[in-house]
């Protein structure tokens, strides 16, 4: 690895965000302390243990632990930070908008913290336009006045997607930064040197992609740095939410959705990514971000019906799922329901926002029985959605065993792999639901049924639980 100025960085939050943000800029040779005001993630991750699930981060954190330290204690951490990032939740109120009390937290503790250097703030966690002005304001509210104008904030938005968050950290697209002082994007540009000169040593669980070069560096202003962060989410959220709908179209003129995506992604102008039909969206951002934006907008009197008809659209898929599910078993009182896949997405074990959390509620409300399971996320569903009721399966065979139907709510790799024929034939009502697009081959016996595609079946026959 190139040699590079080491700087200190302070982290606030120790969520995706946060600790992903933390390791990998240790993993770069700086020294990084994590602030979290949880002493039981403290503790854990002073043991060497993650709180959530990203592949390749546990090896990414022994590799970089001797550049990293853990505490709760902001006057331990702040003085002598050269960069400080705040990484910290901003749930969505009942308005749309994000609640920005843990920013406002956050920037007070940090400012009061500060002590005369340059020091450059970085918002991290994602904010509607004008919180970096705002947090300025705090920080000159609560640091020392005399010190005040050796403060920079910068906006440096995350694009990280959870299962790939090493992936695109190491090779990001481009990295924003927004900032009214050069001073803080100097600071910034020296801090990511190894990312955007691509100097550092690949990791062999994270290589580098062939043919990759180096990403873009966009510098902005403040306003323009938060707007692109909410504006990338809500243009994808638009993708997915267009690719379902054009999906029930094809469903009624016997068209096939897989085939017209791969067609239309072909096109370099579209790109065949964020095209799959199928449940919807979910996780932390897609419906927190449009909503802010929609929110944003009606503080200024301008409507967007194009994000409102996005929103719309992505629940409608998971009314859609039960619906299909009722096309076929009718009533669904006293039915046996598999659910495949809790996680929002594969290779996480984040929950937020999941599709398959509403349709386990649904299909309860109706009453069915569901048996529900997932490689990664059946621990944090338990802390997270012990307001449901279902019973866990130690195993994909075990909740299949006896089903009146099989729900795929997550693309699993594990369930891209199973021998669905076999399955099958433990089921009492050979069915499955594929909201995922999964099951590549038509089984032996039963029915499958995908989002877009015409229903597949090869033949029917009695089958013995």
């Amino acid at each position: 690895m190139k040699p590079i100025q080491s700087l200190n960085v302070a982290v606030v939050g120790t969520g995706y965000v946060g600790l992903g943000t933390a390791v990998m800029l240790a993993y770069l040779g700086h020294h990084v302390t994590g602030i979290d005001v949880d002493q039981n993630k403290i503790d854990m991750l002073t043991r060497g243990e993650l709180p959530i699930y990203e592949p390749g981060l546990d090896q990414l954190l022994v590799d970089s632990r001797d550049r990293l330290t853990w505490t709760t204690d902001y006057a331990g951490a702040i003085p002598e930070a050269d960069v400080i990032f705040i990484c910290v939740g901003t749930p969505p109120l009942p308005s749309g908008q994000p609640d920005l009390r843990y920013v406002a937290k956050a920037a007070q503790s940090v400012a009061e913290n500060l002590n005369g250097k340059l020091q450059v703030v970085v918002n991290k966690s994602t904010v509607p336009v004008g919180t970096g002005d705002w947090v300025a304001r705090i920080i000159e509210e609560h640091a020392v006045d005399s010190h005040a104008n050796r403060y920079v904030v910068v906006s440096n938005p995350e694009f990280l997607r959870e299962g790939t968050a090493l992936h695109d950290s190491l090779y990001p697209d481009r990295i924003v930064l927004g900032s009214e002082d050069p001073r803080g994007t100097a600071r910034l540009s020296e801090l990511y040197a190894p990312l955007l000169e691509q100097s550092f040593d690949a990791p062999a669980y994270v290589p580098r992609p062939s043919g990759y070069t180096r990403p873009e560096l966009v510098t902005t202003g403040l306003s323009s740095a938060e707007m692109i962060k909410y504006a990338a989410n809500a243009f994808l959220a638009l993708k997915i939410s267009f690719a379902n709908e054009i999906a029930g179209l094809c469903e009624r003129v016997d068209a096939d959705i897989q085939e017209v995506t791969r067609g239309i992604g072909c096109d370099s102008r579209i790109g065949p990514r964020f095209l799959a039909a199928g449940a919807g969206w979910g996780g932390s951002c897609f419906g927190k971000d449009t909503s802010a934006l929609i929110s944003t907008g009606e503080e200024y009197g301008y409507s967007m019906p194009i994000l409102r008809a996005a929103v719309e659209i992505n629940q409608r898929q998971r009314h859609l799922v039960i619906s299909k599910l009722q096309q076929h078993l009718h009533r669904l009182k006293g039915k046996r329901i598999a659910v495949l896949g809790m996680a929002f997405k594969p290779n996480t074990d984040d929950l937020r926002d999941a599709p398959a959390h509403d349709c386990i509620e649904r299909l309860t409300q109706l009453g069915a029985t569901v048996c529900a399971h997932d490689p990664i996320a059946m621990e944090r569903a338990r802390r997270e959605w012990s307001h449901l009721s279902y019973t866990e399966a130690e195993s994909v065979e075990a909740a299949v065993r006896g089903a009146d139907a099989v729900l795929v709510m997550t693309e699993w790799d594990e369930y891209r792999n199973l021998d669905w024929d076999r399955l099958m034939r433990g089921m009492r009502r050979p069915l499955i639901i594929d909201a995922r697009g999964v099951v590549r081959d038509v089984p032996e016996f039963g029915e499958v049924e995908q989002i877009g595609r015409k229903p597949r079946a090869k033949r029917t026959a009695e089958v013995t639980a």
